[in-house]
């Protein structure tokens, strides 16, 4: 099947991003070091580290690179985890929970750093993350993470009400953390730019390849597709959120081990000179502490990308593009009712902790799911975790906290009920943390 076949879906990045010329469906069987199933930031990521190690490289991805949630996020690159603070990441796993909250912590460097260094052509801006309080307590909670986050070395620091309004244009918050580290990207330029990277370096893609079979194969493993099979000693499974899109059958526990969520991009019309003087002006990506998330960040055309949630999925984009309307009005009156241009929508892994999860599944088989909402810049960070797991080293010694696979129970509601989290969250946001 050709990587054409399964369209890519619209967005504004699929709009503004140059096309890629696809590469072709694999066909006949095919050997390699390490096969990798997915071809979002994770495995794109892996590809290019291992095959910048002299590895051998196959890379399956079953529609086009980054046609998942890697091309369809917001762009923020986050160096934090969504909730998860990172002292308690070090108590409940100790040591390794330690060497997970330092990977997070330096994540988003390691993004723009890569970019640098292959010359990725993805309007990454670099000017910050900003993480507003939208209530006094949540103000001690921001004081809090960065007290936390300094101790690792993070460049982070406390934002009064008067400095926030200064650098969002609006006085809807109460202060906040900044993190000078973080930034913005377009997801989708940026995916591509990791896939023509990993090209260079050796690695082999193959689009409108999906994997639909995994299994012991002597010392290694076999991997089947439609039209042939991948030889490999060791595997990556980097499908995450899509797991059971195109192949139900491949790994069914591992995606009822994470609750998959839609969630809504939008991007407005290109907006006036003085409104984007006025708004965020230092370019900083920001997601403030609600748990019914506020976030925004510039594109490189003036756009305003925001996004959100909703309890209903029905007639999702109408609805959607209304209650975000208002909202943007509210907090920045300077805007008036805003016009989207763009409304579109990516399937992420959430966890009910909001912590990824980490599996050695088998010999030289390896997974991870969940990001939770921080994805850029942690699975781009997991790119030489993997390479080294891949390559023999001890488990013990990497960054990540290895889990067995827990599948949810009921998933299929769980799945459903989801959305109506909202709900409580949009509770909780007008509750003083304890």
């Amino acid at each position: 099947m050709p990587a054409h076949a399964t369209p890519f879906p619209p967005s504004l990045w699929a709009a503004v991003t140059p096309d890629r010329p696809p590469a072709p469906a694999l066909e006949g069987e095919t050997r390699a070091d390490v096969a990798i199933v997915g071809g979002g930031i994770t495995g794109l990521s892996t590809a290019l580290e291992l095959a910048s190690r002299g590895r051998s490289v196959v890379l399956a991805e079953a529609a086009s690179v980054g046609w998942g949630a890697s091309g369809r996020n917001n762009g923020q690159v986050i160096p934090t985890m969504t909730g998860a603070e990172p002292d308690a990441m070090a108590g409940r796993f100790g040591e390794v929970g330690e060497r997970f909250a330092q990977l997070v912590s330096d994540s988003a460097s390691f993004v723009f750093d890569l970019i640098r260094r292959h010359g990725i052509d993805c309007e990454a801006v670099q000017n910050g993350w900003f993480q507003p309080a939208h209530s006094p307590g949540r103000v001690k909670l921001s004081a809090a993470r960065v007290e936390a986050w300094g101790r690792r070395g993070a460049p982070v620091r406390l934002l009064d009400a008067a400095e926030t309004a200064a650098l969002v244009g609006s006085k809807d918050w109460y202060g906040g953390m900044l993190n000078a580290s973080g930034g913005h990207l377009n997801p989708l330029a940026y995916v591509r730019g990791l896939a023509k990277a990993a090209e260079a370096a050796g690695a082999r893609i193959f689009e409108g390849t999906a994997v639909t079979g995994l299994e012991r194969a002597g010392d290694g493993w076999r991997l089947t597709t439609a039209g042939g099979a991948i030889l490999a000693d060791r595997v990556l499974l980097a499908s995450n959120g899509y797991t059971d899109w195109f192949a139900p059958s491949l790994a069914p526990k591992i995606a009822r081990s994470l609750i998959p969520v839609l969630s809504w991009q939008m991007a407005t019309a290109p907006q006036p000179d003085h409104v984007r003087a006025e708004i965020l002006p230092g370019l900083q990506a920001l997601s403030d502490t609600h748990g019914d998330l506020r976030f925004f960040r510039w594109d490189a055309r003036g756009r305003l990308v925001s996004g959100g949630a909703m309890i209903l999925p029905f007639d999702g984009a109408r609805r959607l593009k209304a209650l975000i309307g208002e909202r943007l009005a509210g907090i920045f009156p300077q805007m008036g009712e805003p016009k989207f241009d763009y409304v579109w929508n990516g399937r992420i892994g959430m966890t009910h902790d909001r912590m990824p999860r980490f599996h050695r599944l088998g010999d030289g088989l390896w997974t991870w799911e969940a990001c939770n909402g921080r994805g850029v810049a942690l699975a781009s960070a997991l790119g030489p975790v993997f390479a080294d797991a891949l390559d023999g080293k001890p488990a013990k010694d990497l960054p990540v906290p290895l889990t067995e696979v827990r599948p949810y129970a009921f998933h299929k509601l769980a799945t459903l009920v989801a959305p109506s989290l909202l709900a409580h969250y949009r509770w909780k946001d007008g509750r003083e943390p304890a």
